[in-house]
């Protein structure tokens, strides 16, 4: 019984072997975040995330940890029709957020982010700044980043003037992502903590999400 045990051990460990050096990994360096493997592998963080089921905050990353970066399992497939194949990736490409922005609003966005959701994960941080860019390409709001948060009433930050405050790497992460095109927020066009929140008339519009303390609002 020992030597038979022993032999299906060997056998899995063996396939486990096979099965680990089929799949292409990033070994993390000093510097990485999840954002820049994707995009130097050419996907986007939420597919880079689905392949590393292991890892429970994507901005929380150590150096020496192994993230796996082979998204060609579909590739049969894909390869089977190449029309196909051509057409989703024009998809993909066109998924980045039409929103013009300027660097100063940018650096802006990223100091709202960092003062709206500062304890908040970090998709809550995405979902911040999606709200901005919704917002810009909304008819009932401003058309400009730098319009919308300062439209008056709308932001605390920028009555507490915390808004001047420098931003975190991890927020102008977010909002590179939120750019790119995510859609952690869906279509919202507010967030606010329900539970201290004055204003009880978003109480009333259809939740997105909730994410974090935030409660994210069509």
């Amino acid at each position: 019984m020992k030597k038979l045990l022993t032999g299906v051990t060997a056998l899995t460990i063996g396939a486990s072997m096979l099965f680990a050096t089929s799949v292409s990994a990033h070994t993390v360096k000093s510097g990485d975040t999840m954002y820049n493997i994707a995009s130097q592998n050419n996907m986007s963080l939420d597919e880079l995330v689905a392949l590393n089921p292991q890892i429970n905050d994507p901005a929380v990353i150590s150096i020496g940890e192994q993230i796996n970066t082979d998204g060609n399992s579909g590739s049969s497939e894909s390869s089977s029709n190449e029309t196909d194949t051509s057409s989703e990736s024009s998809s993909a490409a066109d998924t980045s957020s039409s929103v013009d922005i300027t660097a100063s609003e940018q650096a802006m966005l990223e100091r709202l982010v960092t003062a709206e959701a500062q304890g908040e994960p970090y998709s809550g941080k995405v979902a911040v700044a999606e709200v901005v860019l919704n917002r810009v390409e909304a008819g009932e709001f401003p058309n400009s980043v730098s319009a919308v948060i300062h439209q008056p009433g709308q932001f605390d930050p920028v009555r507490n003037g915390s808004i001047n405050n420098a931003a975190t790497s991890q927020s102008a992460q977010a909002v590179e992502e939120a750019l790119g095109g995510s859609s952690y927020a869906g279509n919202a066009l507010f967030f606010y903590n329900p539970h201290i929140a004055t204003n009880r008339w978003l109480d009333t519009l259809a939740t997105e999400t909730v994410i974090g303390q935030h409660t994210f609002k069509q």
